[in-house]
């Protein structure tokens, strides 16, 4: 449904407003709903899965809002920076502090409870899982840092308090693998 309001706000088909508009001026080189074929070599293989459904498929022309990129760790984490740097990259302004941090902030009070109905300690900003309270909800970020993890163990996240930002791309849902990433990077941490 965004992706609709922003072709019509825009006047631009949404794949080509992303592009334009967000993969461009972050200099996202690398991130594709389709991947060209010349690129299709670099996709990782994902071991005992049946991938045939996601990517023996013709190129999609359905661009969501949601779902859908390939993308490189380098490419997502200029994104990512974009957030904690409070909308800007590169000169490039793409969204304001304040929208920054809306989306980074608890819309959802108590409602949140994760995609297995038992994650505390954590809110709902837009389309973000934020951090309320780093020792309840078990986590290696600070409170009110943000992120969200994809369907095949990506995760990444922006730390306002820290100034950091962090992404992995495992291709495996690994819980353990996540966790022990965010432990590095929380013992990284000087000061």
């Amino acid at each position: 449904m965004i992706a609709r309001i922003i072709e019509i706000e825009s006047g631009l088909p949404f794949d080509q407003f992303v592009k334009e508009r967000i993969f461009e001026p972050l200099g996202m080189n690398n991130t594709w709903w389709n991947v060209p074929e010349e690129y299709a070599d670099r996709r990782v293989v994902i071991s005992d899965r049946d991938m045939a459904p996601f990517f023996d498929t013709p190129d999609t022309t359905y661009f969501s809002g949601s779902y859908g990129f390939n993308s490189t760790a380098a490419d997502y984490l200029r994104f990512e920076q974009m957030l904690v740097n409070g909308g800007e990259l590169f000169g490039n302004r793409l969204l304001s502090p304040r929208t920054v941090r809306m989306m980074g902030s608890n819309q959802s009070g108590d409602l949140y409870k994760g995609i297995g109905l038992n994650v505390k300690g954590q809110g709902f900003g837009y389309t973000v899982a934020v951090v309320e309270n780093p020792i309840v909800s078990n986590t290696r970020r600070s409170a009110g840092a943000f992120g969200w993890g994809g369907a095949f163990g990506t995760r990444s996240y922006t730390d306002p308090a820290e100034e950091l930002t962090a992404v992995i791309m495992l291709q495996q849902p690994y819980r353990a693998a996540q966790d022990d990433f965010e432990n590095a990077v929380q013992q990284a941490i000087i000061d």
